[in-house]
């Protein structure tokens, strides 16, 4: 498949990533063996913040009234706006049996896990996004607990709207610790808090790989990298709108990779042309993100067609996916590998990111070829029961004992023979192994 790369990445996400797994480990090995004491040493040390570790209800109370009245406005919508949709995510799953044969019913139960830990950042950008996405969906699927965790700042805590928003989505306990620290805390039930089944939220390299390490100990939502973005646009689209929405994304950090796939050269180069005047024109931290993030990391790739643009993004997978293009209704039946799709103009990432509905806690790095986001879906448990009367499972058991029999399982296969020899006294049954 031809493609006309006019501008191609020099690195990739991975390129510079310090390998922090043995400090990572070494961190939770301390804090498991030293519990609250250790903790506590990690937040001096790396949040250098020496106030209360379990927000107090009076400093949610003077956090909320720090909020201005118009913040605390928005941050209710955008909980409103993620709550309706998690519920309706929610409603899609339903308990329920099916009598697979007569006398044999099985079922399938949607269980909360228990205890989430959620983490929202608050180092380069107070992620008060990320609280609202991540308790809201929590307490929509029915966890008992949910612990929010975000680093506080020195002399001065948690961002108030970051408390104040974890207030209005619910969570039981606010943890003012950032980094692994405040990852161990979650997980091993430290400072009182219930342990966490699962752990959620974007962080940094570091956060990211102490989910890694503790998958299987506890669920995570994923493995998550660098955020990345990607825009089809064909020749009707405008190019300011395409550039602006490039640079909105590549903001988000040094590494963040941002492509445009297009079939229109003309409209490659006028966004190309476009994108360094808006980077110039951000704050500094963010231009400095912005211009990084554009130089070593962007692509701009023109292809024949839209179904070879189609394919390109299938390919790269990514967690966001825009299209800016005629016909949305193709591209929504023919697209197959986002996180989260962007149809149209009228709608971008950023609106998803902060407040449209659904989740922004997204697969990265081409992950989205496999899985999806945080839904509501992923604090439940899909469990499985069956019942059967002693007619219902009588053929059960004889397909059990032979399959078993054959497999070199005689364990297995007895505990089908001891049924139906109690239930059918006097019948004789061939349960040797098939031939």
């Amino acid at each position: 498949m031809t493609r006309d790369y006019l501008k191609k990445a020099t690195m990739t996400p991975g390129s510079d990533a310090a390998d922090v797994r043995e400090t990572v480990q070494a961190i939770l090995d301390e804090i498991e063996a030293g519990g609250d004491a250790a903790a506590l040493a990690y937040a001096a040390k790396f949040d250098r913040y020496d106030g209360n570790v379990i927000v107090t209800p009076e400093e949610i109370g003077m956090a909320e009234a720090r909020v201005p009245q118009k913040l605390r406005d928005d941050i209710r919508f955008a909980h409103d706006n993620v709550r309706r949709f998690a519920e309706a995510q929610r409603a899609t799953l339903r308990d329920m049996e099916y009598e697979i044969a007569p006398g044999l019913v099985a079922g399938q139960k949607a269980i909360p896990v228990a205890a989430a830990g959620c983490y929202a950042p608050a180092g380069r950008y107070s992620h008060v996004a990320s609280a609202i996405m991540t308790v809201t969906t929590a307490k929509v699927a029915g966890c008992s607990h949910v612990t929010l965790a975000s680093p506080p700042r020195p002399g001065a805590g948690v961002h108030p709207a970051i408390v104040y928003a974890a207030q209005v989505c619910g969570a039981d306990t606010i943890l003012a610790m950032g980094g692994v620290q405040a990852v161990a805390a979650m997980t091993f039930g430290l400072f009182g808090l219930a342990p966490a089944s699962i752990l959620v939220g974007p962080g940094n390299q570091f956060v990211a790989e102490a989910k890694r390490i503790l998958f299987g100990r506890v669920g995570i939502d994923m493995v998550a990298g660098p955020t990345d973005s990607l825009i089809l646009a064909d020749g009707s689209a405008d190019p300011h709108v395409v550039a602006t929405d490039l640079v909105s994304q590549a903001e988000h950090g040094y590494n963040s990779p941002v492509w445009l796939v297009t079939d229109t050269r003309a409209l490659a180069e006028d966004v190309m042309a476009r994108v360094p005047k808006l980077i110039e024109d951000l704050p500094e931290t963010n231009r400095d993100n912005a211009a990084a993030a554009w130089r070593d990391y962007a692509e701009v790739i023109v292809c024949a067609d839209r179904e070879a643009m189609a394919a390109c993004a299938d390919e790269y997978a990514p967690e966001h996916l825009t299209v800016q293009a005629g016909d949305l209704d193709w591209w929504l039946g023919r697209l197959t590998c986002y996180g989260s799709l962007f149809l149209g103009e009228e709608t971008t990432v950023s609106y998803g990111d902060k407040a449209a509905g659904p989740n922004h806690v997204l697969p990265t790095s081409r992950a989205a070829g496999y899985t999806g986001g945080l839904s509501v879906h992923k604090f439940l448990k899909i469990v499985t029961w069956q019942r059967a009367t002693r007619d219902g499972a009588r053929r059960v058991a004889k397909a059990t004992a032979r399959i078993s029999r054959l497999e070199g399982m005689e364990g297995h296969a007895r505990a089908a023979d001891v049924r139906l020899a109690k239930y059918f006294p006097g019948e004789n049954f061939d349960l040797s192994a098939h031939d």
